[in-house]
């Protein structure tokens, strides 16, 4: 077979750049679909459609956000790795998609498979329990939950989910033993939290402050570095005693299948930062609890990978698995 010249194959590649080129300014041209890979009405849905609310009215072409919740999220990432890499299927990526290949080794998704769109924010989570518990602090949980090992109930919102992995990361510095009772999603936890079947939860900050609010839940501490403005008076887990390696935020993004070309990941990037500059935007985000960030693919494939390597280093310690 004639071998091509140099002159050819620089030609070749300079084509298909024009040609990604051409296809990333047009972008998009027809209706996006966006995975959600978990129950609507939760954080990762709200999130989603507050961005992609403003991403549709800018680009004049539907975005559709479809919940595809079930196995703490491993469904709705399985079909979005599957979806053609052309910037049409997005995926609001969140801690699961870092969480869940560690936890089972023979997951069907890894982190690696997916690029880094757009960095959106994240929301600190907050540790509750019912207003009727007799504790008011997070050591008066502890010491408390010491007089009954395994006798209360911590919901979270599915194994390995994000608000399972804090809970777990607390108990184990706490020295306590709880009984873990997994839901579909953290908007399912909440009435039996209200009730007092459960005895505590780890809940983003979305749900929780409406409900420490109204006196329905206690605050007994923020799992993050400083303490929320929405709630001044709750200490952070550091300032409760415990140590900062529990602290953990909750992130989102969106995410596309590796293979996308580069140049609609920039485009759908400058997109989704001005859609984040946007005062409506971020009222929505704020009240529910989001912390706007924003940053470039590259800072979003950065941050994955060391949330990857993070929890599959806790995962490993705290010998957990998906079984």
């Amino acid at each position: 077979m004639p071998r091509l010249s140099t002159a050819v194959r620089a030609a070749i590649v300079a084509l298909a750049l024009a040609a990604a080129a051409a296809h990333a300014a047009g972008y998009p041209e027809r209706p996006v679909h966006v995975i959600v890979a978990f129950p609507g009405g939760g954080a990762v849905d709200l999130v989603a459609r507050a961005v992609t609310d403003k991403l549709a009215a800018n680009w004049g072409q539907p975005i559709l956000v479809e919940p595809k919740p079930g196995a703490s999220g491993n469904i709705g990432a399985q079909l979005a790795r599957n979806a053609p890499p052309d910037g049409y299927t997005l995926m609001m990526g969140a801690p699961f998609l870092t969480v869940n290949p560690a936890l089972d080794p023979n997951s069907k998704f890894k982190a690696a498979d997916f690029a880094g769109a757009a960095l959106i924010g994240a929301t600190p989570n907050v540790f509750v329990v019912p207003s009727t518990l007799p504790v008011n602090s997070l050591r008066e949980f502890v010491e408390y939950a010491k007089a009954r090992p395994g006798k209360l109930n911590a919901g979270h919102a599915g194994t390995g989910s994000f608000s399972h992995l804090c809970a777990l990361l607390f108990a184990d510095a706490a020295g306590i033993e709880l009984a873990f009772v997994p839901y579909k999603g953290q908007p399912q936890v909440i009435p039996d939290l209200l009730s007092g079947q459960l005895s505590l939860m780890v809940l983003t900050s979305t749900f929780a402050i409406p409900h420490v609010k109204s006196g329905k839940l206690k605050a007994l501490a923020v799992n993050t570095q400083v303490r929320l403005k929405e709630l001044p008076g709750v200490p952070t887990v550091v300032e409760a005693g415990f140590p900062p390696e529990i602290i953990a935020v909750q992130w989102f993004g969106f995410v596309v299948p590796a293979d996308t070309p580069r140049e609609v990941i920039n485009r759908l990037n400058a997109e989704v930062g001005k859609a984040l500059m946007s005062p409506e935007v971020i009222d929505r985000l704020e009240k529910i609890g989001v912390v706007v960030m924003g940053g470039s693919p590259e800072e979003i494939d950065a941050f994955i990978r060391d949330e990857t390597e993070r929890w599959a280093r806790v995962i490993r310690n705290l010998h957990l698995s998906a079984d």
